[in-house]
């Protein structure tokens, strides 16, 4: 509102009533130094002060990883083929929904359903193997 006051102040030819209505042209100031600011705030990053260092990432461990993806590969193949196949494409295939139930030729609730049940069949699969987590 200060802001609108001083600009019509600075402003003065603003206000005169042979260029329209005085009240318009505030509302219409306020309006967009309001759509400024909040256009100022989403845009910026927020500042983050620590007086501590952040810490070091943790190293990845190349042969765990060999091993998670041969045990995961190991628990898919264990799988029945259409709840191997809703996995694939849903999570390793990164497709949404719809785009799998148009790959596979199914309804969009039948891939739903069958991803809950896959991730069910896979989790005890995995714990059967002696994963556990």
């Amino acid at each position: 509102m200060q802001e609108t006051l001083l600009r019509a102040w600075r402003h003065p030819e603003a206000l005169d009533p042979r260029r329209g209505s005085v009240r318009a042209w505030l509302f219409t100031t306020a309006r967009n130094l309001a759509i400024d600011a909040w256009r100022r705030r989403s845009t910026r990053v927020g500042e983050v002060f620590t007086d501590e260092l952040p810490e070091p990432p943790e190293a990845v461990d190349e042969a765990e990883r060999a091993v998670e993806a041969w045990t995961v590969a190991e628990a898919l193949n264990r799988l029945s083929p259409t709840h191997r196949e809703v996995l694939i494409e849903c999570f390793y295939q990164g497709r949404s929904v719809t785009e799998a139930a148009s790959r596979l030729g199914v309804p969009p609730g039948t891939v739903k359903s069958r991803t809950h049940y896959a991730l069910r069949s896979l989790r005890l699969v995995l714990a059967e193997m002696g994963v556990t987590g």
